[in-house]
């Protein structure tokens, strides 16, 4: 079982950017002291709801604040980067940690952003394989060129290759793409059936939405492993994908005492975070109730005391068949509060669940 943190550096109503970056940092620091073994990092623009734009500049900062934690990206939104330019980020930042970053990517929403920075709506709509093929290309070859109906360029060198990672830090965390790996992990971040596909077709593991419950996550790992099984991937890739389950947690003595504090806190940054959202093309979009989403996830993730906590991070690996997780635990939206539950993961959870 291998649990990490899922930092989307919130700005709580009241607070400004810099202390929801802050505590973002602060809690990476945290992680690592607490024995954790990740901590991924979301990428948002103009909006409250997470404060960093850009996932992999946090990442080289925590990379270098740390010393055996992997940091990943959950997730570089992929419309919003030239994925060379992603890509390059991605091996430097592989080569310089010892093989510590994973590279999540997804295609985000339907956001302004595409405006903002020029992907335009069919980059989300119907861009997004291409985009992806090109970072894995970029992350598996010497020489790539531009043959696609977006991205088209003469063959160029790719420098710095991804794969010169000969050995790293001794003490570096084990992973999917530890010292020694072909390139850096590349998760894709899955929503829909076709997405799960095309993960599958690459076997490239997936990160699932902390909105879905475990019988949901199970039906998308099965769909994958059919569909990899399908692409010619042999029994021990299909078995041995390293999925990722987001979540929420917070731990508490009593079983309330979690989800009482959640529900005061998580609706109000909600409310202001997600309601900031501008589609770029004016379509309706609904936003969820508050109130009642925050009660869903507390109902769905390890929020409560410690044994509740890890009885509910075993049960969604006995049925999905996913050990590794990426836990929001910045909801109460108090520096000191998340430190606490970030150390009590550590200290109170994690040898529950060995």
């Amino acid at each position: 079982m291998r649990i990490g943190t899922f930092v989307l550096a919130a700005q709580f109503p009241g607070q400004g950017p810099g202390e929801a970056l802050h505590r973002a940092v602060r809690s990476t620091e945290a992680a690592e002291e607490s024995g954790l073994d990740s901590v991924w990092l979301a990428e948002h623009h103009f909006v409250p709801y997470g404060v960093c734009p850009s996932a992999t500049t946090l990442a080289a900062l925590l990379l270098g604040r740390t010393r055996r934690i992997r940091v990943g990206t959950a997730v570089s939104v992929l419309p919003n980067h030239h994925p060379v330019a992603l890509a390059e980020q991605a091996a430097l930042l592989h080569l310089t940690s010892g093989g510590r970053f994973s590279l999540g990517v997804g295609r985000g929403g339907p956001w302004v952003d595409l405006e903002v920075f020029g992907g335009g709506l069919d980059a989300y709509e119907n861009g997004f394989p291409e985009a992806l093929g090109l970072v894995l290309d970029w992350l598996r070859e010497a020489r790539v060129a531009g043959r696609g109906e977006r991205f088209g360029f003469r063959e160029v060198a790719v420098v710095p290759r991804a794969d010169e990672l000969l050995a790293g830090p001794a003490d570096a965390a084990p992973g999917a793409d530890g010292p020694g790996a072909a390139g850096p992990e590349v998760v894709v971040a899955c929503t829909s059936p076709k997405s799960v596909r095309l993960a599958a077709r690459q076997a490239l593991p997936m990160l699932l939405g902390m909105h879905c419950g475990d019988e949901e996550k199970a039906e998308m790992v099965a769909l994958w492993r059919t569909a990899a099984r399908e692409a010619g991937h042999p029994p021990e890739v299909v078995e041995g994908a390293a999925h990722v389950s987001a979540g929420v947690a917070q731990i508490a003595d009593g079983s309330g005492d979690a989800t009482e504090m959640l529900v005061k806190t998580m609706p109000g940054w909600l409310r202001q975070g997600l309601d900031a959202h501008v589609t770029v093309d004016g379509r309706h979009r609904v936003m969820r109730d508050p109130v009642a989403y925050t009660e869903l996830l507390c109902g769905l993730h390890p929020v409560g005391p410690p044994r509740l906590a890890a009885d509910r991070l075993a049960a969604t690996a006995e049925r999905t068949g996913i050990t590794r997780f990426a836990l929001l635990v910045e909801g109460s939206g108090d520096l000191a509060a998340t430190e606490e539950n970030v150390r009590r993961l550590g200290a109170d959870v994690l040898p529950l669940l060995t």
